[in-house]
């Protein structure tokens, strides 16, 4: 839809519906004063031309800490704090891409090579997924965007998977008239992010994204995840979802997030096979001791049975959140926490021993909620979020000794939208 016609139909009534299930709210005139600002940029940078709008949420990790990349069970949601994009075609190979106040120097995906450079990059990640839709027998093609992002680095909501879905998107958008099903751009995603980027990372984030709302997911054949959604709200039972941004230093962990996955392999290839999914505790236990011979690496094993209980506390929170019951669910978060804390060891970085914010953050949550709510470290962890179930009754309490901790800006409460990644207009 070109400028004019654009503004005028997000200015109608139109796009209500579409704008108050992605916002998770009725009050849907400042996100359409946001669409109209996003066009006027893009207006201003690029001229006239068929624009389209995309969303692409953050995602919050409700159980299965690190499960995923040995192929086990997770639960997650896709949150109402998006990324924004509009964009259109211009019928050559190059892509033009601004976010913010940050201009990416155009990329031409006629050369679709791994460019070492641009590793741990978003040039990286744009050419990943160019390359893999066209393995994929899709077509991709050159386009101008703006976005506005709200899904912020470092926020501990997979700013990096919501900018993959969301890349994936336009292509399917522009050029694949929506033929790429979600599942596939999880998968196209996460190759880009592991292959051109050089994160070995799980497909938790990609999935949840790209399917959106509340989603169990099986990653025991990731070609084909068994995927089940469900209807459910903290909010319905007097709790908030909070995301706490400890404001730790995200830099130079790449090491420290790629030991969990190598290390737990290490587990795996022990009792000869790749993936922990396909292995017993049972069997771990039994052989444990010429397992910690072999393997060498006490924190290796630790890691490994903290995902065989995560695992099946995955399944467990499943089962809880379809027959709602809140209690359960809540103590399965809580084990989640103190698992993650204890065997997966991802609450802190060893080398940066005076950096102890998740765990003074968790500490300190404990001191006010106890055994009410629940409270844990947020996806990947060692630096970053964490994540809080509290009562409304708790709630003014923790938010104030959490901001006297870690900044007025450190709070995101948040709501569990029922749409993934999606071409609005």
């Amino acid at each position: 839809m070109f400028y004019l016609d654009l503004k005028q139909y997000i200015q109608s009534d139109k796009i209500d519906e579409i704008l108050k299930k992605i916002s998770c709210s009725d009050d849907i005139k400042k996100e359409k004063e946001r669409y109209l600002s996003v066009l006027d940029n893009a207006y201003k940078l690029y001229g006239d031309g068929d624009y389209h709008f995309i969303s692409s949420p953050g995602r919050s990790e409700i159980g299965g800490n690190h499960t995923d990349h040995q192929h086990g069970h997770i639960l997650a949601a896709s949150l109402n704090i998006d990324n924004l994009v509009v964009v259109k075609k211009n019928n050559t190979n190059i892509i033009n891409y601004k976010y913010d106040d940050i201009v990416l120097k155009p990329i031409d995906i006629s050369d679709l090579e791994i460019i070492e450079e641009e590793k741990n990059s978003s040039y990286a990640l744009i050419r990943g997924i160019a390359s893999r839709i066209k393995q994929l027998s899709y077509e991709a093609g050159g386009f101008d965007a703006y976005c506005d992002s709200k899904v912020l680095v470092g926020s501990g909501i997979s700013s990096s998977a919501c900018f993959e879905v969301m890349i994936c998107e336009v292509f399917n958008c522009l050029f694949n008239e929506g033929k790429i099903n979600p599942v596939d751009r999880a998968l196209i995603s996460q190759y880009a992010e592991n292959v051109y980027f050089g994160k070995p990372s799980g497909l938790m984030d990609q999935m949840s994204i790209s399917v959106g709302d509340f989603v169990a997911i099986d990653f025991k054949d990731p070609n084909n995840p068994i995927i089940e959604k469900y209807d459910f709200s903290f909010n319905d039972f007097g709790y908030e979802l909070m995301l706490i941004d400890t404001k730790g230093d995200h830099s130079d962990l790449s090491e420290e997030y790629s030991n969990i996955p190598n290390e737990m392999k290490l587990a795996a290839n022990a009792l000869n096979k790749e993936f922990l999914a396909d292995c017993s505790l049972d069997d771990f236990i039994k052989n444990i001791s010429d397992i910690r011979k072999q393997v060498n690496n006490d924190r290796s094993l630790l890691r490994a049975i903290h995902f065989f209980l995560e695992d099946e506390r995955a399944i467990k929170q499943k089962q809880a959140i379809a027959s709602k019951d809140i209690e359960a669910l809540l103590k399965l978060m809580r084990e989640s926490g103190r698992s993650s804390y204890e065997y997966l060891q991802n609450v802190s970085v060893y080398s940066r021993p005076k950096s102890q914010a998740i765990a003074l953050a968790l500490a300190s949550c404990e001191t006010v909620l106890k055994e009410k709510g629940a409270f844990r470290v947020h996806g990947g962890g060692f630096e970053g979020t964490i994540q809080v179930i509290v009562p409304n009754d708790n709630k003014e309490e923790l938010k104030k000794l959490m901001i006297s901790l870690f900044g007025d800006d450190c709070l995101l409460e948040v709501s569990v939208r029922p749409a993934g990644t999606i071409t609005v207009i």
